[in-house]
């Protein structure tokens, strides 16, 4: 008798939403409680304390009913075969349209096109409601309609445009066939996501926002002075207008080798109270850079990768796999498919360990930036972060370490202070 993976796969996915679903109440408690912790006491505002508890009552409210629905529709799927189904209808589709079924690839882009226009129809009243309600009554969007669906269609035109190609190097790759398909596999993904990596902030990432130089001033003489201080190789430096989408701020940094980029969002500039916090936040990130964990996550990522393709090719000619799910046929796409669902366990423990490094990466990063002289700026800087983006005050420690890849403000201030203490 064979093994019922489908029913295996379906049951733990249960399971992990009855499990999740349990750290979310926890959270849920935790964001209810009606005063701020004792550490936040005199730091964050009462007036900003309610408003950031609406805010995440109001997300956590929202979450509950999205997870629920998404695992209704994902277990009906798979456990009523809907997915082998739609693969026969993309296949008549395919046909219709006066192109060979047949050829693989051209089924496989027939099925990923109809999957697409069911994920934006099923995804549209979750984004709308959480675009358009909930961000909206607490003061964070601000989008127009008519920006959102531009964005909305923005986004699936490059889906069409770039999804083609690689999804037919896939499966030719996997056509081929060879000992050393993982390999193969994994070098092209990789090659993607440096080419990705490359054109995204300099064709793809435009056409949403307008990326504009930081103007001269003494902020941008701060940060150069800076990055030239720890040897970084600061080659432009932007600002994007995030406020035309929403009040949330954020800054960040990409690029290759001798080719850097910082970006700041003009929110963050906004929000802080001097250009000392926006420094310190920088400093912060090129913390990251200096000691190498943007390196190491890259590395850790490929390396995940890599495996991932080797389970899959140990499992591709599985029919028992197939059938499990519903497929007389073995496409690669579906190959795919199948086994990330098969591996969901392990992906789950391989997330839990990434945010536990992430978390220790991040207290690196504060460490280093106090190092620099930015303590009281960094900290200054992270409350006011907190306060204008209405974060989450009061965790539920479970819920932290699992979801969690940055550590909570109070543990973050916490650190910042020991720091301090020890170093009385």
């Amino acid at each position: 008798m064979a093994f019922p993976y489908m029913e295996a796969v379906v049951g733990f996915m249960i399971f992990m939403y009855f499990f999740e679903t349990y750290l979310d109440i926890r959270q849920h408690k935790a964001l209810k409680l009606p005063t701020l912790p004792k550490t936040l006491e005199g730091v964050i505002s009462q007036d900003k304390f309610l408003k950031s508890r609406a805010y995440s009552l109001d997300k956590s409210y929202f979450h509950f009913v999205h997870e629920f629905v998404t695992i209704v529709m994902d277990s009906t799927i798979l456990y009523f075969r809907v997915l082998p189904w739609f693969w026969k209808k993309s296949e008549h589709l395919v046909t219709l349209v006066g192109l060979n079924a047949e050829n693989e690839i051209l089924h496989t882009l027939g099925f990923l096109a109809g999957v697409m226009i069911w994920s934006q129809i099923t995804d549209l009243p979750f984004s709308l409601y959480s675009t358009f309600v909930i961000e909206a009554r607490h003061g964070f969007n601000k989008q127009t309609i008519w920006l959102f669906f531009r964005d909305m269609i923005k986004g699936m035109l490059i889906a069409i445009v770039i999804g083609p190609p690689i999804v037919a190097a896939i499966i030719v790759i996997v056509q081929k066939g060879s000992p050393y398909l993982a390999i193969y596999l994994w070098g092209f993904m990789l090659v993607l996501s440096l080419v990705m990596m490359t054109i995204y902030p300099v064709l793809i990432a435009p056409l949403f926002n307008k990326f504009t130089p930081l103007p001269d001033g003494t902020l941008r003489e701060k940060i150069e002075k800076l990055a030239a201080s720890l040897k970084f190789p600061l080659k432009k430096l932007f600002v994007v207008d995030g406020s035309t989408r929403s009040s949330h701020s954020n800054a960040y940094m990409y690029g290759f080798f001798k080719n850097k980029r910082i970006v700041l969002y003009d929110t963050l500039i906004q929000q802080c109270k001097n250009d000392d916090e926006v420094v310190a936040v920088i400093a912060h990130e090129l913390g990251h850079w200096k000691l190498n964990h943007t390196v190491y996550s890259f590395v850790a990522v490929q390396v995940l990768t890599l495996l991932q393709f080797g389970g899959y090719t140990l499992v591709r000619n599985s029919s028992d796999l197939f059938r499990s799910f519903g497929f007389d046929t073995q496409p690669v796409l579906i190959g795919l498919i199948i086994f990330q669902h098969t591996v969901i366990p392990i992906q789950h423990l391989v997330s839990f360990g990434l945010n536990l490094v992430s978390r220790s990466f991040e207290f690196q990063a504060d460490a280093f930036a106090k190092k620099l002289g930015y303590a009281a700026e960094l900290r200054a800087g992270l409350v006011k972060l907190q306060e204008e983006n209405l974060s989450a005050m009061n965790t539920d420690p479970w819920y932290s370490a699992y979801h969690y890849s940055h550590p909570p403000l109070v543990e973050r201030l916490a650190a910042i202070d020991e720091s301090d203490k020890k170093e009385k």
